[in-house]
């Protein structure tokens, strides 16, 4: 697996480069750095870290960190700047021996099957896991602690809501167990405010949507990978549901620019809404992904009585506060991740 194009890892840094310098002869604590949030958090660190000559550190916290970088063994020629922690967040059996200033705490992912399958894991990987490394950072000099939280928090978006406001709150229905991911991380945030309200601890939180990119699993739960890996494997593109679920999707470089900004500059205890503003119908996708990867390819509806949806934030907040101006179209960003995947097969 080759590394993420330099054109993108460049975009992140121009767009940040006036934000790193807190991050001078420092530490961050990366949770979640072996996922796809956490490979371009990484990437886009070295490479901010090299181009500013910041002499910082980030340790990323992994259960299994000699599989890892068997797999991406690119990692190994910076361990000037990158060191690999072998530990359990449920089980905070990690040590750490440098002092941390920084912390992203981007473990657990969205994982569809794990919130069917094993809720109760789910739950306690998200509640005890934040608790855990809420508890390690108040024993650091910590300047900015992120927790990156989800959009899932504000419950079943209403049709008539066409973006999300930080301030909203919808329906859970926490009786059911395919709550246990939502409302885990509404508990992690409550965590995590309280932590600054007691501690003083200087926490910031990401609200992440949908996104694509490289490092997006193409075989999961995520509607638009899928589609982009029936197009490389010239299949025809499924669609659960009739196609009227609607999704908008920031590009991985933008939510890295997000995610930076929000740990350097971002209000303590006040949540961010983290991806793209623009909806689109997974139907719009497919569309756009036949016209222009696989004209030939038919459009087939599955379970079309699957209930749908719609999951689209304002980041009015995101880019008045951070000052966050350019995005990656949807065209873009499918070729980019098109181009990442079909190099690298």
């Amino acid at each position: 697996m080759t590394r993420l194009p330099h054109e993108d890892l460049e975009y992140i840094f121009q767009n940040t480069k006036d934000v790193w310098e807190p991050l001078r002869g420092k530490s961050i604590f990366l949770t979640g750095g072996t996922g796809f949030f956490g490979k371009w958090l990484l990437e886009s660190f070295i490479h901010a870290n090299e181009k500013h000559e910041l002499n910082a550190k980030i340790i990323s916290l992994s259960r299994n960190p000699e599989f890892f970088l068997q797999e991406y063994p690119f990692y190994s020629e910076h361990t000037n700047s990158v060191r690999f922690v072998k530990g359990d967040i449920l089980t905070y059996d990690f040590k750490v021996d440098e002092e941390i200033q920084f912390i992203i705490h981007a473990a657990t992912a969205a994982s569809d099957s794990l919130n069917k399958n094993n809720p109760l894991l789910m739950m306690d990987t998200i509640t005890l896991g934040t608790r855990n490394i809420l508890d390690f950072a108040i024993t650091q000099p910590i300047e900015g602690f992120l927790f990156v939280s989800s959009g899932a928090v504000y419950g079943k978006q209403p049709f008539d809501v066409s973006n999300i406001l930080e301030t909203d709150s919808f329906k859970i229905d926490f009786n059911n167990s395919n709550a246990a991911y939502a409302e885990g991380k509404r508990l992690a945030e409550l965590y995590c405010s309280t932590y600054f309200e007691k501690y003083n601890l200087p926490v910031k939180i990401a609200r992440c949507f949908a996104f694509i990119g490289p490092y997006l699993p193409l075989d999961t739960h995520f509607a638009i990978g899928n589609f982009i890996n029936n197009v490389i494997k010239n299949d025809n593109i499924v669609i659960m549901g009739d196609g009227s679920t609607t999704r908008s999707f920031m590009y991985a470089s933008d939510l890295s620019i997000a995610i930076w900004k929000i740990l350097f500059m971002g209000n303590n205890n006040k949540p961010y809404n983290v991806g793209a503003d623009k909806a689109y119908s997974l139907k719009e996708i497919a569309l756009i992904l036949k016209k222009n990867y696989g004209n030939e390819l038919q459009i087939l509806n599955n379970n079309k009585d699957l209930p749908q949806n719609i999951y689209v934030p304002n980041i009015d907040a995101l880019i008045n506060d951070l000052d966050i101006k350019h995005f990656v179209q949807i065209e873009e960003a499918i070729q980019k991740t098109i181009k990442f995947y079909t190099i690298n097969e």
